[in-house]
């Protein structure tokens, strides 16, 4: 099973740290386009426009100086460097060991600077949407889809993809071909908020249970006890499963 998971916009720093290691990060083949991300952003967040460029508001310049210092930061893993709402419910800290080992082996975050990554991969903090349109790259929704594709479908494997990702990060890769009728959406009726949390707490149930599902219906049974759920079949080929979610 791989769990598909959105950044956050606020990150955790660290004073002291080790700085970023391209080369010790998962999914290898993606380190030369991590490279020339890392590269654009650092450009375009020296430049006295940076704050448009970037769509952030002018009141961010320390996150906006980060993206000038990726190299040199001191990094922490993904699991300590993502916050907020989702991150908060999914509560990695609280996890016994093997919910915890089946999160480093399930969870992964579509980040527009690194790509994909593990929770246990040290990250550089940074600001950066999926959104943006960078020199050199373009769109980057549009510069990972195809990069992503080789990377996360051999991840997934014979298992099931549970996308739990704002349409910003949905945007950078969906699976294809057969492994298209595994991939199962959460959606979340009501606020932001509540999604964001709601969607924490899915990906945290299922790296609590040690059952691995290979077809979306069983979704529903691994649930059940502590959601309120619906499952609706995909709207034509190549759409995913969707999973009405809310608290029970």
């Amino acid at each position: 099973m791989l769990i598909l998971l959105p950044p956050s916009e606020t990150k955790a720093t660290r004073t002291r740290g080790a700085p970023l290691r391209w080369e010790r990060l998962s999914a290898a083949g993606l380190t030369t386009a991590r490279q020339q991300v890392a590269d654009a952003l650092r450009d375009v967040s020296a430049a006295a426009d940076a704050p448009a460029r970037l769509g952030v508001s002018p009141n961010l310049t320390d996150e906006i100086g980060r993206n000038t210092r990726l190299h040199d930061a001191p990094t922490l893993p993904a699991r300590d460097l993502y916050t907020g709402v989702l991150y908060d419910a999914l509560d990695l800290g609280s996890l016994d060991a093997a919910s915890s080992r089946r999160a480093g082996a399930r969870l992964r975050v579509v980040s527009a600077l690194y790509g994909s990554v593990r929770m246990t991969d040290r990250l550089a903090p940074y600001r950066l949407s999926m959104a943006v349109n960078l020199p050199g790259t373009g769109p980057l929704a549009s510069f990972w889809r195809p990069l992503l594709d080789p990377v996360l479908s051999a991840e997934a494997g014979r298992g099931l993809v549970v996308d739990c990702r704002s349409s910003t990060y949905a945007a950078a890769w969906a699976p294809s071909g057969r492994l298209a009728e595994r991939w199962v959406q959460v959606r979340v009726p009501g606020a932001t908020h509540m999604a964001k949390h709601t969607r924490g707490l899915v990906a945290r149930a299922l790296c609590q249970n040690s059952a691995d599902p290979r077809r979306p219906a069983a979704l529903l049974d691994l649930l059940m006890p502590t959601f309120e759920v619906a499952l609706h079949e995909p709207s034509r080929t190549g759409a995913p499963w969707m999973l009405d979610v809310q608290p029970a």
